[in-house]
């Protein structure tokens, strides 16, 4: 019998919501729809146990993380609370850094649910290692520099591995590439793609014109929502990493990029109402035989938090096999197949054969 995955979590959100979620439900349907991989090099969803928590709001700090992830806070689908399993991991307070947008901040002050929690943050590389923690997985708010190269230095202090879903540029940086790997932690990231997401269409759809002789002239992609994300994300300076990881990630697939007045790939607003749901706008042109124009409109409706949950999960056991392996470092075709700005950019197609080939053995990252 395999032994558990035992994973950290930096912000209980939405997504991680959706995670905790998952890996009960598919305990309990194992041979449901919605992986990727059933089963990673034994380790099956329902392997990974949570040790540790951390985030900053008040509505989340001091409270079970089972109760946690179904604060006000969070509005993705609840698709598996009744059966959830009590977790006796308490949610503890962080520091805070630039984890909080200004405007959010106008929030707390008014006393709202956005309200930061007044508790003395925690000595996070300490509760790390109390916690035997394999694998901390950060989803801080987008634009949260400093708070996400915290965690890294947590992780390599505390010798954790590292999954970084946000688009901070940590595990794609050569010298922190080399800190992991000097520490034998293996490093997942960066900037997790969803399942079936909007970066993923976009890139299928840029190598599909590629491959069938279509030249691409110009291209958008507009996204909008009503979770926390989104709103955090109405303070455009925070976006600069954001839009930058969904463009490049979409380029890296055509021969030769376009200029950058030619391509727009950006969230767009927010709308309360909408929730979790993500909708996606791709716009696409192009000169096909006889340089005669075509054009591609597609509308994208998904469930955000989900969609990069089943990611997650693959992406924590496939770090997993790494720690066994002892391999440290950046995991390249893992992170060219789950995140949108991996150490090294492969064609979808060819990253999805390398992590088959790293599962199996037969590729070392």
């Amino acid at each position: 019998m395999k032994e558990k995955i035992r994973v950290a979590i930096v912000g209980v959100g939405n997504c991680a919501s959706s995670l905790v979620q998952g890996v009960a439900f598919y305990r309990e349907k194992p041979d449901a729809a919605g992986l990727m991989h059933q089963e990673i090099g034994g380790y099956r969803p329902y392997d990974i146990e949570f040790v540790a928590a951390f985030d900053v709001a008040q509505g989340k700090v001091g409270k079970r993380l089972n109760e946690a992830i179904f604060s006000d806070l969070n509005c993705t689908t609840r698709f598996y609370q009744d059966q959830l399993p009590d977790h006796p991991v308490v949610v503890q307070m962080g520091p805070v850094l630039d984890g909080v947008a200004n405007h959010m901040r106008e929030y707390h002050e008014r006393g709202t649910a956005y309200a930061v929690s007044d508790a003395e943050p925690c000595d996070v590389v300490n509760v790390l290692r109390a916690s035997g923690a394999e694998v901390l997985i950060n989803y801080v708010p987008v634009g949260s520099e400093k708070a996400a190269r915290f965690y890294a230095e947590a992780c390599l202090e505390a010798g954790a591995g590292f999954i970084n879903a946000m688009p901070t540029f940590i595990v794609s940086d050569p010298e922190w590439g080399r800190r992991f790997l000097a520490k034998k932690l293996p490093a997942i990231g960066d900037d997790v793609k969803s399942q079936v997401g909007a970066t993923i269409v976009h890139r299928v759809l840029a190598d599909l014109f590629e491959k069938r002789g279509v030249s691409l002239s110009r291209t958008y992609q507009v996204n909008f929502g009503g979770n926390s994300d989104f709103f955090n994300m109405l303070s455009r300076e925070r976006l600069v990493s954001k839009k930058k990881s969904k463009t490049n990630s979409v380029q890296s697939q055509l021969k030769t990029p376009l200029p950058s007045d030619q391509v727009h790939i950006s969230p767009s607003d927010y709308v309360p109402w909408l929730k979790d749901n993500k909708i996606c706008y791709i716009h696409m042109q192009g000169l096909g035989f006889g340089e005669v124009p075509l054009s591609l409109e597609l509308k994208l409706s998904v469930e955000d938090s989900p969609n990069s949950a089943g990611v997650a999960i693959d992406a924590i056991r496939c770090l997993k096999l790494a720690r066994e392996r002892g391999i440290g470092g950046p995991l390249l075709s893992v992170s060219a197949y789950l995140m949108k700005s991996p150490p090294q950019q492969y064609n979808d197609s060819l990253a999805a054969q390398y992590v088959e080939e790293f599962i199996s053995g037969t590729r070392e990252r």
